[in-house]
C-alpha cells in the first residue's frame, strides 16, 4: 500500500509539469457553460399601466357645461386651456416613453390618450391648439429605440361642447412587437354609461382587450377607464362596467386587467373583479404600502405628491404559482421628485396619476420575497433633492 506522502509527491510533480508546459491559447479558454444564465430564469410577464392625463381639469369644464348658467362655460374652458399650456404634452409623452423603454413591459395599458382640436379664433381669441397624444408618444418611443405598436384602441368620449372645440378620449393597448404576438383584439364601449350631460358632450366609456402569446403561452390583456365621480349611483355604474369587462374576459386561464378603475379597494367594483378571480397585484405584493395613485394638481405644479386614493390597478388571474399565487415586483411611476420635468412655466409631473409597472413570475417558483425599494414611505416621496 502506497503512503499518502507518495500520492502528494506525484500530485506535486504533475502540477510542476503543467506549469512548465508551453502556453496554448486554445487550451486556456474556459469551457463553454452547459447552461446559459437565462435558462435559470422563470418566465416573466410584464405590464405597464398609466393614465397619461389629458392635461387639464376636464371635469370642471363638464360641470360648467352641464350647469344652467351659460356664463360659466367659456371661463371654464379658458382656464382649462391655460392649464393645458402649463402641462406640456410633448415633454410628458417623452417622459412616459422613457419609462416604457426603461421597463420594457410586454404590454402597456394607457388611459386618457387624447386628441385636442381647439380653435377659438372665430371668437376673436388667439387660441389655436391641435394635439394628438398617440402619434407624439409613438414618435417618442421610436426615439427611445423600442418597438411598441398599437394592438387595440377604443374611443370613449368624442365631445364638441362649443364651436371650434373637439376633445376625443381613447384607451389604448400597446405591445412590444418583438416579443408579443397578438392573436385577436376587442374594442368595445360599455352598454352602461352616463350618456349625454350637456349639448355636444356624451360620457361614454369602454375597454380594449387582446389575446396574445408570449414565449408560446397565451394571455388575455384588458385595459379600461371606468366612469369617475362620487356617489352611490356612480359606484353602481362602475360595478356594472367592471362586470362587462370580466364577462368579456370570461374563463381565460391567464388574464391581466389594468386601468384607472376610479374606485377604491373594497368598493362594489373591486368586489366584482375579485369575485371573477382577479388578484390585486399591489395588495398581494406590497401589502404594507398604501400605493396611492391619484392625484397631482391639475397643473401638475405640486412639489410633492398629494395623493389620497388608490384607483389605478393591475389585476391578475392565473398568472404566478398555482398555490401561493401572484409573485413578482410592482412599483409606481411618477411619484418621486426626481421624476418631475422641466415645464414651460414650472416643474411638472408626467401625469396627474401614478403609473404602475408589474413584472409577474409565471412558474412555480416557491415562496419568493417580492419587494423593491421605490416608495415604501407611502406618500410616494423620497429623500432626493428637488430639481
Amino acid at each position: 500500500m502506497k503512503s499518502p506522502l507518495r500520492y502528494l509527491s506525484i500530485l506535486a510533480a504533475l502540477l510542476l509539469a503543467a506549469c512548465d508546459a508551453p502556453f496554448d491559447p486554445a487550451r486556456s479558454e474556459a469551457p463553454a457553460p452547459l447552461f446559459h444564465r437565462d435558462d435559470f430564469r422563470p418566465p416573466v410577464v410584464s405590464v405597464l399601466d398609466w393614465n397619461i392625463y389629458i392635461g387639464a381639469d376636464v371635469d370642471a369644464v363638464i360641470a360648467a357645461l352641464a350647469s344652467p348658467d351659460l356664463n360659466d362655460d367659456l371661463p371654464a374652458l379658458l382656464t382649462a386651456i391655460q392649464t393645458l399650456q402649463e402641462t406640456d404634452v410633448l415633454a410628458r409623452m417623452q417622459a412616459v416613453a422613457r419609462e416604457i423603454a426603461r421597463a420594457r413591459p410586454h404590454v402597456v395599458g394607457l388611459q386618457e390618450v387624447s386628441e385636442l382640436d381647439i380653435d377659438l379664433t372665430g371668437l376673436g381669441l388667439p387660441v389655436d391648439i391641435h394635439v394628438d397624444f398617440l402619434p407624439i408618444l409613438q414618435a417618442a418611443l421610436a426615439a427611445e429605440g423600442v418597438n411598441y405598436t398599437v394592438a387595440a384602441i377604443v374611443t370613449n368620449i368624442d365631445a364638441t361642447p362649443l364651436p371650434g372645440v373637439r376633445v376625443v378620449d381613447h384607451d389604448v393597448l400597446l405591445v412590444d412587437a418583438d416579443r408579443v404576438t397578438v392573436v385577436s383584439t376587442l374594442a368595445q364601449n360599455f352598454t352602461n354609461n352616463i350618456g349625454t350631460v350637456a349639448p355636444g358632450v356624451e360620457l361614454i366609456r369602454g375597454w380594449v382587450q387582446i389575446e396574445a402569446t408570449i414565449r408560446g403561452t397565451s394571455y388575455t390583456f384588458a385595459n379600461t377607464h371606468l366612469e369617475s365621480g362620487q356617489g352611490d349611483q356612480l359606484s353602481l355604474l362602475r360595478a356594472a362596467q367592471a362586470t362587462e369587462v370580466v364577462t368579456a374576459i370570461g374563463a381565460a386561464p391567464r388574464a391581466i386587467l389594468m386601468g384607472d378603475l376610479n374606485d377604491l379597494p373594497g368598493s362594489l367594483m373591486y368586489q366584482v373583479v375579485s369575485g371573477a378571480g382577479f388578484t390585486d397585484v399591489w395588495s398581494a405584493l406590497r401589502p404594507r404600502a398604501r400605493g396611492l395613485t391619484c392625484c397631482h394638481l391639475p397643473d401638475l405644479s405640486n412639489r410633492k405628491p398629494q395623493f389620497d386614493q388608490r384607483i389605478d390597478y393591475v389585476l391578475a388571474r392565473g398568472v404566478g404559482h398555482p398555490i401561493i399565487g401572484v409573485r413578482g415586483l410592482v412599483r409606481r411611476l411618477g411619484v418621486r421628485r426626481h421624476e418631475r420635468l422641466r415645464g414651460p412655466f414650472h416643474p411638472i409631473w408626467p401625469s396627474d396619476h401614478a403609473g404602475l409597472v408589474a413584472r409577474l413570475l409565471d412558474l412555480p417558483v416557491g415562496d419568493l420575497v417580492a419587494d423593491d425599494d421605490d416608495d415604501d414611505d407611502d406618500d410616494g416621496d423620497d429623500d432626493g433633492r428637488e430639481e
